[in-house]
């Protein structure tokens, strides 16, 4: 990834948040419990997995910068979801928490020297090292496409009023 899309997707990563609120404000409350089949997530569970999602990134963002070559941690988003309760879980806290986290690493991101962007860390299940503009590409587009997702279910949960 060349310097000017790196700079693209961490001001996308940054306007994550804020992308995340504005999208929330069309969808309205009564509908966020509505899941689409038992196996998909609801607009709460999802907001829940993105706080959750968040505070593994902020770890692994600081492993790049500090311990590169370091071991990161894998998690089952699904157990998560199931095991700790994400329905029993606060909206309000999930997204205060999601709205520091992401704005902390979104600071530490603009800050980092262009070198520390060729560091690598550990990932279970990876063959190779797990690359940081890897990680930056999936965590810029992990609202957007959870975003997507949230809208499906309201049409979903529209066509069934």
């Amino acid at each position: 990834m060349n310097k000017k899309e790196r700079k693209e997707k961490v001001t996308l990563y940054g306007e994550g948040y804020k992308l995340l609120t504005e999208a929330l404000k069309e969808i309205p409350e009564e509908m966020w419990q509505f899941k689409p089949s038992p196996n998909d997530w609801s607009v709460h569970e999802i907001i829940i997995h993105l706080a959750d999602s968040e505070a593994v990134a902020a770890m692994e963002v600081r492993m790049f910068i500090a311990q590169p070559g370091g071991q990161v941690m894998a998690y089952d988003q699904d157990a998560w979801a199931n095991i700790l309760g994400y329905h029993d879980q606060d909206i309000d806290e999930a997204l205060q928490f999601l709205k520091l986290a992401r704005s902390t690493t979104d600071n530490l991101l603009k800050s980092i020297p262009d070198k520390a962007w060729e560091h690598t860390v550990l990932y279970p299940g990876y063959d190779q090292p797990y690359k940081f503009d890897e990680w930056l590409s999936i965590y810029a587009n992990h609202i957007p496409e959870h975003i997507e997702q949230i809208k499906d279910n309201y049409e979903m949960w529209k066509e069934r009023q």
